[in-house]
């Protein structure tokens, strides 16, 4: 039986105003097992007390008022009337009513004519829009039956009242907070108007939400797929497992399926798997000729602590053709990818060595399959695929060799490989054996302010199989190679100068040079190796990189920033040819050679060899940040021997406040036989954010001045209130084999989920 505390506040003495639930001065909170009970006048008839005006009853879990109350101490039972008022301290919930019977005991009651409030319980996820505002909710009559509410003829939202943008109204609402809620032939309005009915809608309190059930459908519009409409299905099968299949019909062309298999076998391991695949009917030319384009996207990604410190990892993806992809990928990124890559590997890393078992497959697709209309149908895509089954990689990090005076580290990198590669023209035997070899030494001296850092290696490589006349022969090469390299790096020149006052307080300019020699031998028969990674690249080099970085530091208050720092950086070759690895035409074609080693990749991501010659492009990276809210990165390369440069990519960035814009151009004109000529704008405009209350927009474009044509551009307005989001999206897609216009639509409720065609993932905010 709870312990009951009296405090009677009578009328002759009620001069001293006090508001509603405020526990009165002099009367202590309850204990655990205690009942606090107040009012401005009070009888008692045993155990019933009947208190009037300003009536309150206060325990440790809840509080209960009303402008009339009965207690029963022996049953528990409460009757208020008049301005009702009841909160649970531990759930945080907060209701009002005309009239109530409630029993302490057991926690359960009945309230007529019912308003309340629950508290906002946010899911920060990325594309959520989230609020602050409380659940309200109201109802003709509600039970409380110990943690669970059943509230008849009542409305939910989160909206601010009196006009809440968006209500859901059913007969019957069964909650449980923290667990979940369901509305039977529920109604849901946006104002007045209503969107949509659902006999039963279920909806997820938990903290990670899984629940069998159907997903919102949607419905939207294409010029190349027409009309598009689709409906899910999630299903928790397992408590760690889930799947979700997703039906779209497209009008024009046929019906697209969507597989999500997810699960999470033990703690340290997990999984997921994605299929996307179309049955396409084809698409129709003006003859009304049909041509199909349909196939599938396959992704799996694991990862996984096996024990004994050993950890994996699996990345798949396997595509049935490029057409396919072109034709239905949603991302423009994936529309001109035309590489698909899979990896799978176990490692275990020693605090100096670390172990790699890999098996990978790489396809670089050169062309997609042209049409035969006798087969009617397309050829496969021709392309490059390269598979490693597997590689098992050894390595050891630098490690000194004792406590001579002269420092002396030692390293090593070995592999193990069965490899394959098939490309249109040949293919290698059934998994050609390959092995591998690096041991390194280097020491550092130091004297002054100087650095000088020479190491030595030896590389011993083996592979099982070679070309001949452009053919692989059964056999084999023992490659016996040795490099040396000798870095020296200078002490920094510095120099302090006063500064505008904008800028900062002081300037300090630092310049940094550098000089790394280079020489490598016994890289003999480059034209005979069939390329599978970077190890096929290394070539006989004499060569000298120099570098040197100027760099500005402004001092603003207590902290230092980088203003600009400019890198020039060039490599002077001694032997041109390297070793006779590069010529300008090909020994079997005749046709003009695109040249590619490692000394190239060192310098610039763009291969500039189609021809033997003494010395690189002048490398360029531009970097200016003169306030924390812009910045600017140029990098280029100026080719002494073309006389002008012959790629170059700038990207400059600028934010206040709710602004920002990012632009960027990149050119290529090196020429046809070494990359493809490019000169193409981008940018991105922002208005606001995906959480920002009132008009956000944003414009994402990427335009071809080679051809004068918007290759990609998406428009993207949401208006935000305080408790919901509407979105338009307007897509355009303008590649040689995919001209197509999209739009989509978004209706988002804050703290619950987005409805409409526009995926989180191609949201621009």
């Amino acid at each position: 039986m709870k312990k009951i505390i009296i405090s009677a506040l009578l009328a002759a003495a009620a001069t001293t105003a006090f508001a509603q639930g405020e526990r009165p001065a002099g009367v202590a909170p309850p204990g655990p097992g205690e009942v606090v009970i107040w009012a401005v006048s009070k009888s008692a008839d045993g155990p019933l007390y009947r208190l009037i005006g300003n009536a309150s009853l206060l325990s440790t879990e809840l509080q209960l008022w009303a402008d009339e109350l009965i207690y029963n101490e022996e049953t528990g039972e409460a009757q208020a009337r008049g301005n009702v008022h009841f909160k649970h301290f531990q759930r945080g919930e907060e209701l009002w009513a005309d009239r109530a019977e409630y029993n302490l005991k057991e926690e359960s009651g009945k309230f007529e004519n019912v308003r309340g409030a629950s508290p906002a319980r946010a899911e920060c996820r990325p594309g959520l829009l989230v609020t602050t505002n409380p659940t309200y909710f109201e109802g003709r009559w509600a039970e409380r039956l110990k943690n669970r509410y059943i509230l008849y003829d009542g409305m939910v939202t989160n909206c601010r009242l009196p006009k809440p943008w968006w209500t859901l109204r059913a007969p019957r609402f069964d909650i449980v907070p923290g667990e979940r809620a369901v509305g039977y032939r529920a109604i849901f309005r946006l104002r007045a108007l209503p969107l949509l009915y659902a006999p039963v809608l279920y909806k997820s309190l938990e903290e990670r939400p899984r629940k069998s059930g159907f997903l919102t459908p949607n419905i939207g519009n294409s010029s190349r797929r027409g009309r598009m409409v689709g409906a899910a299905y999630y299903w928790a099968f397992h408590r760690s497992y889930d799947a979700t299949y997703r039906a779209q019909w497209f009008t024009a062309r046929g019906l697209a399926h969507t597989v999500d298999l997810r699960g999470k076998p033990t703690q340290a391991s997990d999984f997921n798997l994605y299929l996307y695949g179309v049955n396409d009917r084809g698409k129709k030319l003006p003859g009304g000729e049909r041509r199909k384009e349909g196939g599938f996207i396959l992704s799996a990604d694991a990862r996984a602590e096996l024990g004994s410190g050993f950890f994996g990892r699996v990345d798949g993806n396997y595509l049935t053709s490029m057409r396919f992809r072109r034709a239905f990928t949603e991302s423009f990124n994936e529309a001109i990818d035309s590489e698909v890559h899979s990896v799978g590997y176990v490692q275990k890393f020693w605090p100096s060595f670390n172990l790699n078992i890999v098996a990978a497959r790489l396809e670089n697709i050169q062309s997609a399959g042209s049409y035969v209309p006798d087969l009617k149908g397309y050829l496969p895509d021709e392309k490059i695929v390269i598979r490693k089954l597997p590689q098992v990689e050894f390595s050891a990090r630098e490690r000194r060799l004792g406590q001579l005076r002269l420092p002396v580290w030692v390293s090593l990198q070995s592999s193990a490989s069965l490899l394959r590669r098939e490309q249109p023209t040949y293919q290698s035997r059934q998994f050609m054996p390959r092995t591998n070899l690096q041991p390194r030494i280097m020491t550092a001296l130091r004297w002054k302010g100087f650095n000088l850092l020479p190491s030595f290696s030896i590389q011993q490589t083996y592979y099982g199989t070679s070309l001949e006349q452009g053919r692989p022969v059964n056999r084999a090469i023992d490659r016996f190679a040795r490099e040396f390299t000798l870095e020296l790096a200078p002490p920094a020149l510095a120099r302090v100068f006063a500064s505008p006052s904008w800028l900062g307080e002081k300037v300090k300019h630092v310049i940094e040079p550098r000089a790394v020699f280079r020489y490598a031998a016994g890289y003999e028969d480059f034209s005979r190796l069939i390329r599978f990674d970077a190890t096929e690249l290394a070539a006989n080099t004499t060569e000298l990189e120099l570098s040197i970085i100027n760099r500005f530091y402004v001092k603003r208050g207590n902290e230092v920033h980088e203003l600009l720092s400019w890198e020039l950086w060039q490599s002077r070759y001694f032997d041109p040819d390297f070793g006779g690895s590069v010529t300008a035409f090909d020994p079997l074609t005749g046709k003009a050679r695109r040249n590619v080693n490692a000394s190239t990749l060192r310098l610039t991501a763009f291969t500039y060899l189609d021809t033997p010659r003494h010395y690189s492009p002048v490398v360029s990276a531009l970097r200016i940040t003169p306030l924390a809210w812009l910045g600017l990165e140029w990098r280029s390369d100026y080719d002494p021997l073309r006389g002008h440069p012959v790629n170059s990519w700038l990207t400059a960035d600028w934010r206040r406040s709710i602004y920002s814009i990012s632009i960027g151009h990149n050119l290529v004109r090196s020429g046809q036989q070494l990359s493809a000529s490019a000169n193409q704008f981008n940018g991105r405009f922002t208005l606001g954010g995906e959480n920002r209350r009132g008009w956000n927009a944003a414009f994402d474009v990427i335009y071809d001045f080679r051809s004068d044509v918007m290759r990609y551009a998406i428009t993207q307005v949401t208006y935000n209130t305080d408790c919901c989001g509407f979105s338009l999206q307007y897509r355009r897609m303008g590649l040689p084999d995919r001209s197509e216009n999209q739009f989509r639509l978004a209706f988002t409720v804050a703290n619950i989920g987005s409805f409409g065609t526009l995926r989180r993932q191609d949201r621009l905010f």
